[in-house]
């Protein structure tokens, strides 16, 4: 784990401060409009509050990303990437990972979340799991990630840090507790057993089915087993 220098928290901070500000500054416009609440007023203005600065520190987020994009591949120690690495992380751990960690978000609210992230998701795609680096996940339509299931495009071994982006296809089943690392590309129709790790890099053929730790082919495209 690399240290996080006293500049990048000072950079999150500073994004952090806008989206603050803007949240208050919508609240204090609509705090007259609420005043039929009375008793329900202060739970109406926090939960507005809360709302508002998930949605603009999204929206700073994802803009900071677009002026200054999250690298792929190996990231150098103590260079400008490392730097967006760490308010990228920074972001994460105190604001967007407590959300996806609770299970208190619906899953169908957690889908549009994901894609205010920056993640890729096709039509009749939801998640259960955790979705980590979300701008570095692409997956295809009608493909279900299980509960407790994680896809973690980072890599962090000691200081060795990087980031490798993982492909989903069409109509793929992720199961509960499965773990799938960076660099992992999945074809449609293919489907990851109940809490198997896929390691990194590994290609999953279309249609087979994968368990195991490390995952391994059980079923083939083909349909027969695998001994």
């Amino acid at each position: 784990m690399r240290r996080i220098t006293s500049g990048q928290i000072a950079t999150f901070l500073a994004l952090l401060l806008i989206s603050v500000a803007l949240a208050s500054f919508c609240v204090w416009l609509v705090f007259p409009m609420i005043k039929w609440a009375q008793e329900f007023r202060s739970i109406l203005v926090s939960t507005l509050f809360l709302c508002l600065l998930y949605a603009f520190s999204i929206a700073t987020y994802r803009l900071f990303l677009r002026l200054r994009p999250l690298p792929q591949g190996e990231i150098a120690l103590h260079s400008p990437d490392e730097a967006i690495y760490h308010v990228h992380l920074l972001f994460f751990l105190i604001l967007f990972y407590p959300i996806m960690k609770s299970n208190l978000v619906p899953v169908p609210l957690m889908r549009t979340i994901y894609i205010a992230l920056g993640a890729r998701l096709g039509a009749n795609t939801y998640s259960g799991g955790i979705l980590f680096d979300p701008v570095m996940i692409d997956i295809g339509s009608n493909t279900i990630v299980g509960q407790g299931a994680l896809l973690i495009p980072h890599v962090i071994e000691g200081e060795h840090l990087a980031h490798y982006p993982i492909t989903i296809g069409n109509n793929v089943t992720i199961g509960a507790n499965a773990v799938i690392l960076a660099d992992v590309t999945i074809a449609d129709g293919a489907t990851v057993a109940i809490g198997s790790v896929v390691t990194k890099g590994t290609v999953i053929p279309a249609g087979e089915v994968w368990g195991g730790t490390p995952a391994r082919p059980l079923r083939t495209s083909f349909g027969s087993l695998v001994a």
